[in-house]
């Protein structure tokens, strides 16, 4: 890949408006980074917007070097090192930057993720089961939060793991993990979806659990509330068709009452290493798809009219629905109503949701 297309992809998903699965299509529908960039003014014009305001090549260019000098790299979704079950994800990240060792990721993956107000025998055990995973040459994935998430990283310290942050490469979030999160990053692999220098904010945490779920043939869950990241993070697994697992606890522990809550609704139980190991067992390399060496672009459609871009978003409303949904009552082809989509979502109309779902803003 060119230094110019690298350059017009990363200025393609830091424009705004253009999420993981817009960029995604607008590849698959012009074939380049460079391609795309140029198609965005009209696409956004026909999606009811004005002007575009198009990520600068300077900008570009510094967040490169700003990595570079922080030991860190930008890898792209169609390149090698980018994780194989990732990219099977919707909505996976069409870049990411590391620090490390990303050949980690080509070992068997187990998320262990829970609570960060955790009980000091909820952290013995996540020790206890990552030292166990990365003995058996297992990569333990988490994403550097207090307690459980601490706790199973220094686990695994002795094997493999990975953290993801919701930060920039080099924010560390809690403060008090600089030293782990710099360790990990030197002597493991550390994974950023936001630009160096980007704060943490809660917008991003969602975001960074789809990766954690989405890096890991399974995720084991040890102690989280009823409405906690954990639990997000445990159901993108499921939707992802990945092993959810889950530690049981005392009923009388509020933060027991997440995993109990997925282990009635069908996670694994699991006491033991041994539990994990049987639960997920061996990922078919048929199933993990290859990287697309390149994007073709795809047959040029013809523009939709304004009475069907019309009916379209009469169909929209503030709740999210199915885009299959949208394309059975519009009467329109697939690709007409994905292409509308797309140009309602660069002019910042449409806001595109889990599970394949779309809500008009």
């Amino acid at each position: 890949m060119t230094h110019a297309e690298r350059l017009a992809r990363l200025r393609l998903i830091r424009t705004p408006h253009v999420g993981p699965v817009s960029w995604h299509q607008l590849m698959l529908r012009f074939g380049t980074g460079e391609a795309a960039l140029d198609a965005l003014p009209g696409l956004v014009l026909r999606g009811g917007a004005g002007k575009v305001r198009i990520a600068s090549p300077e900008m570009a260019e510094r967040e490169f070097d700003r990595a570079a000098a922080l030991g860190a790299r930008h890898i792209f979704s169609d390149e090698d090192d980018y994780s194989g079950l990732l990219r099977e994800v919707e909505g996976a990240p069409p870049v990411v930057v590391v620090r490390g060792d990303a050949g980690m990721l080509r070992r068997p993956c187990i998320a262990i993720v829970g609570a960060r107000n955790a009980s000091a025998i909820a952290c013995r055990f996540a020790r206890q089961i990552a030292a166990d995973l990365a003995a058996r040459d297992i990569t333990v994935v988490s994403g550097l939060a207090r307690g459980v998430d601490t706790a199973a990283h220094i686990g695994a310290l002795g094997g493999s793991t990975v953290g993801v942050i919701a930060s920039g490469i080099d924010i560390a979030y809690p403060p008090e993990n600089t030293d782990l999160q710099e360790r990990i990053a030197r002597d493991q692999l550390l994974i950023a979806e936001q630009p160096p220098g980007t704060e943490p904010l809660a917008r991003h945490f969602p975001s960074r659990n789809r990766i954690i779920a989405g890096l890991s043939q399974g995720t084991l869950v040890i102690e989280a509330a009823p409405k906690s990241g954990s639990l997000i993070t445990a159901r993108r697994a499921g939707d992802y068709g990945r092993e959810v697992m889950a530690v049981p606890g005392s009923p009388l522990d509020p933060r027991a009452q997440g995993c109990n809550m997925l282990i009635r609704e069908g996670a694994t139980l699991i006491q033991t290493v041994e539990d994990v190991l049987e639960a997920v067992g061996p990922i078919d390399a048929r199933m993990v798809r290859e990287p697309v060496r390149h994007y073709s672009a795809a047959p040029q459609l013809t523009d939709a009219g304004d009475g069907d871009r019309r009916l379209v978003i009469e169909l929209l409303g503030p709740t999210p629905v199915a885009v299959d949904e949208l394309v059975r009552q519009s009467g329109q082809a697939t690709a007409t109503v994905q292409l509308m989509l797309l140009e309602l979502e660069l002019a910042g109309r449409v806001q595109r949701h889990a599970g394949g779902k779309v809500s008009l803003m």
